[in-house]
């Protein structure tokens, strides 16, 4: 839609020019909750219909609705777990994984257009599990040499009356627990195993099927329509936002999402990316980063030396994204000003990212204005296009690492977890030591190293439910109840320094008072003193710490429209400032906007160094009301 508002007169106190504008008006893209297939071509598509000319069916997924290949890692768990349940059967080539809610991994898996099983990690026995769907039993019954109880052999289920579908039978033949094929009176169907009895879900009638079995570049070439659409979707977004801020950038984590993005970028003109350096990540991911050219921003405090008296981050308690990330992000856009940044954030990933918009303030940072995107492509479709663009992707990716990220980060799966100490046992190793050693000394139950409960500091609904299953015990604000008296060293010696108290300052023999003294106990440290939206603040620590509390955890959650107005404001006060700075003939950069008189002139007796012929200028636009 075009919308071409009538001619407006210059008004002074106006920041709308007098040339018409132009502003285009997208319609926002829906969130996608099925999938399509294309039972002709037997592949996957990103849309309705298909190269071939035939639209494809529809496949309800599960929530959040995120959709992935099986990769190399992926296709081998698969097809082993198949394998030594059901025998030598076959497996295509496309598998596609729908992410849903479980105590760990827990994924519905896709085999052509139909539902194959679904693919779980129980964390305390430390095993994957594959739950074989009916719909599936058409590709393996013609191959399948072990797994099948067979009703009418097994069990005496000719002396149950009624149906068969939802009872329990007990077996004559010992079988070990899990899901396995039933047979029954020429009927196929699956079942559950437990304690030498079976649970009948559904029994139907099956025909073998064998349907041709494509590759992804034969899927590639039947969506190239429908990836070429998401690419110009993508880089129209950029394009229309890469100028709102003087800079534009690409944040770049060396997932798969940010390396879309920055290609996307590169498309649109923007070449800067930056790479914030936790001192956690991957071997793999600090190589692939260098490969890319892309810059690297450290600066990440000890995590090491943290998390000693920290403990263990959480989900709920992400301290160390604010200590290992944010820290030099704040120091690296305090560098680089006002900017534009490119980001890979997706609806799919998290609950938190569902309402993502296409552009946000960050609120850490007002001054930068994050853009997203690829915010309505799924991980199927960023796979997809990376392929069609054969653009180099994280290698561990193929070794069924998911998240990319802090090799220790809460946020990823146990499941993950237990292939890292498989791929990287060194990282892996040093982690469990320290984590083994901290519940030690508190007196923690071995679940909570086990089961990976070192994730949450108050358990969520679903781990305290297995907890309760187990016997853990948790306290009632959902904290690990100590099973022992933690141990204390008696050892221990305070060495703690204890400040001298001194006399009040008086002035020296000039009349004056001496600056470094005050320096010490008001410190103008760079790295803490920004620049906000409309004003300059400079305060002693303690307060910036309490209004950079307030900013992560209330004014950031007031809601996304509150966002949305301080953005808007925030570009209209620099317009603001670019036209006064116009005006008083100043240079770039060396213009500084306060609230009042009175501020600035704090700002000269706090240390700023103005000289005579330096002009301040001060506003009655205060923005944030």
């Amino acid at each position: 839609m075009l919308t071409i508002p009538p001619k407006l007169p210059r008004n002074r106190f106006s920041y709308l020019p007098s040339r018409p504008i132009c502003s285009l008006v997208f319609r926002e893209p829906p969130v996608k909750k099925v999938l399509y297939w294309c039972e002709d071509c037997n592949v996957p598509l990103i849309a309705k219909s298909c190269a071939c000319g035939k639209d494809g069916k529809k496949i309800d997924l599960l929530q959040p609705f995120d959709l992935r290949p099986a990769l190399s890692a992926d296709h081998r768990l698969i097809r082993n777990l198949l394998a030594e349940r059901y025998g030598d059967v076959p497996v295509a080539k496309i598998l596609l994984l729908n992410k849903s809610g479980g105590v760990d991994r827990a994924e519905l898996v896709i085999m052509h257009g139909e539902r194959l099983g679904w693919l779980t990690f129980n964390p305390v026995d430390r095993k994957f599990q594959l739950d074989l769907a009916p719909e599936a039993l058409p590709f393996l019954i013609s191959h399948v040499t072990k797994g099948i109880v067979d009703l009418e052999i097994h069990t005496d289920a000719r002396k149950e009356q009624g149906r068969i579908g939802g009872k329990r039978i007990p077996l004559k033949t010992p079988f070990p627990d899990g899901t396995v094929i039933v047979k029954y009176r020429g009927k196929y169907g699956t079942g559950m195993v437990r304690d030498n009895a079976i649970k009948v879900k559904e029994l139907r009638s099956v025909v073998p099927k064998i349907l041709p079995d494509p590759g992804w570049d034969v899927a590639i070439e039947k969506n190239r329509y429908h990836l070429k659409n998401l690419e110009r979707a993508a880089v129209r977004t950029i394009k229309h936002h890469m100028t709102d801020r003087p800079t534009a950038n690409v944040s770049f984590s060396g997932g798969k999402d940010s390396t879309a993005v920055y290609h996307l970028a590169q498309k649109a003109g923007v070449e800067k990316a930056f790479f914030i350096d936790t001192n956690l990540e991957f071997p793999e991911t600090y190589e692939f980063v260098r490969s890319q050219g892309v810059e690297v921003v450290s600066g990440a405090g000890d995590f090491w030396q943290a998390v000693e008296k920290a403990g263990p981050p959480g989900k709920d308690n992400r301290w160390c994204c604010k200590f290992q990330k944010l820290r030099p992000l704040k120091l690296y856009l305090a560098k680089t000003g006002p900017c534009v940044t490119i980001q890979g954030n997706r609806w799919y990933e998290s609950w938190n990212r569902a309402t993502l918009e296409e552009t946000s303030q960050n609120p850490d940072n007002p001054l930068q204005l994050n853009v997203s995107p690829i915010r309505n492509w799924r991980a199927l479709e960023v796979f997809m296009y990376l392929w069609w663009q054969e653009v180099p992707m994280n290698p561990l990716y193929e070794q069924g690492i998911e998240r990319i990220g802090c090799y220790l980060c809460p946020a990823m799966l146990e499941s993950e977890y237990e292939m890292i100490r498989q791929t990287h046992p060194d990282l892996a190793r040093r982690w469990d030591e320290f984590v083994e050693r901290w519940a030690e000394k508190r007196g923690l139950p071995d679940a909570y190293c086990d089961w990976g409960l070192w994730r949450w500091r108050a358990l969520p609904p679903k781990m305290r439910e297995l907890c309760r299953e187990k016997g853990v015990l948790f306290n009632p604000d959902y904290t690990l109840r100590p099973v022992k008296t933690p141990i204390v060293r008696k050892d221990r010696v305070d060495t703690r320094e204890v400040p001298e108290l001194k006399e009040a300052m008086t002035p020296d023999a000039t009349g004056g008072y001496n600056t470094e003294d005050i320096r010490r106990d008001f410190p103008l440290l760079s790295e803490i003193i920004y620049f906000d939206n409309a004003a300059t603040s400079l305060s002693p620590e303690p307060v910036i710490q309490s209004m950079v509390e307030f900013e992560h955890n209330y004014r950031a959650n007031v809601g996304r429209g509150i966002h949305r107005l301080t953005r808007i404001a925030s570009q209209r006060y620099w317009h603001a400032h670019e036209k006064v700075a116009g005006f008083i003939g100043a240079k770039e950069g060396v213009t500084v906007f306060t609230k009042s008189s009175t501020e600035s002139i704090n700002m000269v007796a706090r240390g700023f160094p103005f000289g005579k012929g330096d002009r301040i200028v001060t506003t009655i636009l205060e923005h944030h009301s």
